[in-house]
């Protein structure tokens, strides 16, 4: 087993607790729904199995926020426009704007794509997850 320091022992404990500190199994190795069952159940307007990892800091309740911001009516908004949710300057000056292609872009390696930001999550490295979750923040308003 890998050796840890006091402070990545800290480090690791913090992000434990929240929740997001390591991509979830992809569907294929985690005995987990297929891609197809996961597009039927965002279809349907169901959470898809692979959003279970951002529900740990994310609510989908519109203005009640978590560790992170609500993801209602994330879709189409400027990163760090989140109305009651303090983001880090990094986000609030990404410039990005959440459409298909950032948000496959950003949930595959959040802390690549906007250093300094404070969603400490390692990334979401199935493709169909990436894309079942994305579909179903499509839906929440």
């Amino acid at each position: 087993m890998a050796r840890i320091t006091t402070s990545g022992a800290v480090l690791a404990l913090a992000l434990g607790l929240a929740g997001c500190g390591k991509p979830a199994p992809s569907a294929s190795d985690s005995g987990a729904a297929s891609p197809a069952a996961s597009a039927s159940a965002t279809t349907a307007g169901a959470k898809p199995p692979a959003f279970a990892q951002c529900a740990a800091c994310h609510s989908v309740e519109k203005g009640k926020h978590g560790v992170g911001p609500s993801l209602a009516g994330v879709f189409g908004t400027k990163a760090g426009d989140i109305p009651g949710y303090t983001f880090s300057d990094a986000m609030k000056g990404s410039g990005l704007v959440w459409d298909e292609k950032t948000l496959d872009t950003y949930l595959t390696n959040p802390m690549k794509v906007v250093p300094g930001t404070r969603m400490t999550y390692a990334g979401m490295t199935d493709p169909a997850d990436r894309k079942a979750v994305i579909d179903y923040l499509k839906t929440l308003k």
